[in-house]
């Protein structure tokens, strides 16, 4: 599966960005699929996750009801919306997919087993 994330850019204090990732490669609807971020000098995290079939939905503290995770599995595409940006939320974003069966949507990198480019988001003040 290959992973082709986009989006990011330089954004005001409050703005808002669209992250997408494009699939390929794969049965899109095997995986689930997650967004990470990493700032510089610090460990990759989780911001957002969503089940393969796009029920449900996971996100870290931070983000929550500001961020939202949506998935199109006829158009293999997985988007982040960001709204309400912080310069805290300034990183790397990185889009992974989880080869899956349970549905559980994991938190953490290790299970992920694809990962794309990474795009940069930078929130200035």
């Amino acid at each position: 599966v290959q992973l082709q994330a986009s989006g990011g850019g330089l954004v005001q204090v409050g703005g808002s960005l669209r992250l997408s990732c494009a699939a390929s490669g794969g049965t899109f609807t095997d995986y689930a699929m997650g967004w990470f971020r990493q700032a510089p000098g610090k460990e990759r995290k989780f911001v957002a996750g969503i089940s393969r079939g796009g029920t449900r939905r996971s996100y870290e503290d931070s983000v929550k009801g500001r961020f939202t995770i949506s998935r199109d599995n006829a158009k293999n595409m997985v988007y982040l919306q960001m709204n309400s940006l912080k310069p805290e939320d300034t990183a790397v974003y990185f889009c992974a997919a989880d080869f899956t069966v349970t549905g559980v949507i994991d938190a953490t990198d290790l299970p992920y087993d694809y990962w794309g480019q990474g795009t940069q988001v930078t929130v200035s003040s």
